[in-house]
């Protein structure tokens, strides 16, 4: 067990909060796994509600300034903020374990309801649940685009951005990462030619309030392990390669360079480099690649996938982990080695891969740049590009939107049938979340249950 960060004076001071122990940090973390519902929004809250404001382990101006660091890196913010602080006050196996916890309840919760899905999913029950899920998800996209276009287009330069970006996926089929690197060149020139305009980006409110003396304060000193330390970089760098080429290799060894589990640890590697502005981003490049190049699910399974992933707690990119697991079910090449008795066992074995490859980069960005943050207490000087960026995914949120809209109104084809039922449910979520700001769990309940009675009534 490894000693806890606590204030420079040894004994508390009145008010001070108690040392926390690593178990109890442990038992924490653990907790936070199970009740982490609501998206980064809601994950963030019910961090800075329990650590800040009530067991006061952290200062609201720490806890901003790590959320800042985040916030600018590529992948799950919440995930990479509850590392960040279980580093913090415990080290390495600290930041291990909050950033584990914090993933494995969603991973366990997810393979056991793809296992459902997957196997069941022809069952009336199950599929008029699903036909309810299907337009609440398309409703939950289109709350996704309005919420950071409301948030992030301040400005006419980047409503240009935005729809440069709609127009390059859903007219040219312009990949993803080619969309986040031309929108971070833009907004990297534009932040010096003309700074005043992308100064609205991802950011948080400058007012700092005060809780209480907490256990890593405003003026706490830096402690040890978090000082930066050209060897420990190293050393994290040479572990963290390791942690990535054994896997691949052992895949490469077992499946070859062009097997199903192979194919899918080098694209969520990839993908997990590129999910500036959260999983909403990342998912159309998941899409681009696990359901048209790959084809290892189809259109509407990926749209369940992602209602899966918004009633279960974690990240919502924990989404893979479905994709993961009926990409291995209905692989081929898996069914023959494994056999059909092997099924749950090959989902379960290809959910584990991707979330492996997908959340490794968020724990050694963490490990390696935590120390080069904690070397100041300063804003990052990078909302320029990140506002950019953030600009260009509005246009490829809207063009998701879309993709889904068009496979749940007309499931058949443009040549075949308008679903109305459908469309009815899609408009009555849309209000719901949009106009009358309510619980996406609850909705999506409420559409399921909705498309029950059509399914069952036809």
């Amino acid at each position: 067990m490894t000693t806890p960060c606590t204030h420079s004076d040894p004994e508390p001071s009145p008010g001070m909060p108690a040392e926390v122990g690593f178990w109890q940090a442990f038992a924490f973390w653990l907790k936070l796994g199970f009740i982490s519902f609501g998206g980064p929004a809601g994950q963030i809250a019910i961090m800075h509600a329990e650590l800040v404001e009530r067991r006061r382990w952290i200062s609201e101006k720490r806890f901003l300034h790590a959320l800042n660091y985040c916030m600018v890196l590529p992948g799950p913010e919440a995930q990479q903020l509850a590392t960040y602080i279980g580093w913090l006050m415990h080290r390495t196996w600290g930041g291990i374990v909050a950033g584990g916890l914090f993933v494995l309840p969603s991973l366990f919760i997810l393979i056991a309801l793809s296992w459902v899905y997957i196997a069941f999913g022809s069952v009336p029950l199950v599929a008029g649940l699903f036909y309810g899920i299907k337009p609440a998800v398309t409703a939950i996209v289109l709350q996704a685009a309005h919420r950071i276009g409301s948030r992030a287009l301040k400005d006419p330069w980047l409503w240009v951005i935005a729809a440069a970006a709609f127009v390059a996926i859903f007219a040219a089929n312009v990949p993803f990462p080619v969309i986040v690197i031309a929108a971070a060149l833009l907004g990297f020139v534009g932040g010096r030619v003309a700074p005043q305009r992308f100064r609205v980006g991802v950011g948080h409110a400058s007012a700092v309030r005060s809780f209480g003396p907490a256990l890593i304060d405003d003026d706490t000193p830096t402690p040890d392990h978090a000082r930066f330390r050209w060897r420990r970089l190293v050393v994290i760098g040479l572990v963290g390669a390791a942690l990535w080429l054994l896997p691949m290799a052992l895949l490469v060894g077992l499946f070859g360079t062009s097997g199903t589990l192979t194919q899918m640890g080098w694209f969520f590697t990839k993908a997990a480099l590129l999910t500036f502005g959260g999983a909403y981003a990342v998912l159309p490049y998941v899409y681009q690649g696990a359901v048209t190049h790959y084809g290892w699910l189809g259109p509407t399974q990926m749209i369940d996938g992602l209602a899966l992933g918004e009633t279960t707690p974690g990240p919502l990119i924990m989404v893979v982990a479905f994709v993961g697991f009926v990409g291995g079910w209905q692989s081929s090449e898996l069914r023959a080695m494994f056999g059909a008795d092997g099924l749950f066992l090959v989902g379960a074995l290809a959910a584990t891969v991707v979330t492996w490859f997908t959340f490794l980069p968020s724990f050694l960005f963490i490990l390696v740049g935590g120390p080069l943050v904690e070397a100041t207490h300063d804003d990052l000087n990078l909302t320029a590009p990140l506002t950019a960026i953030t600009a260009a995914v509005v246009g490829v949120i809207l063009n998701l939107a879309l993709f889904f809209g068009y496979h749940v109104l007309w499931p058949a084809g443009l040549d075949g049938h308008f679903d109305v039922a459908s469309c009815l449910i899609a408009l009555v979520a849309a209000v719901a979340l949009v106009r009358f700001k309510h619980n996406v769990i609850h909705m999506i309940l409420a559409c399921a249950l909705g498309g029950l009675a059509v399914h069952l009534l036809r």
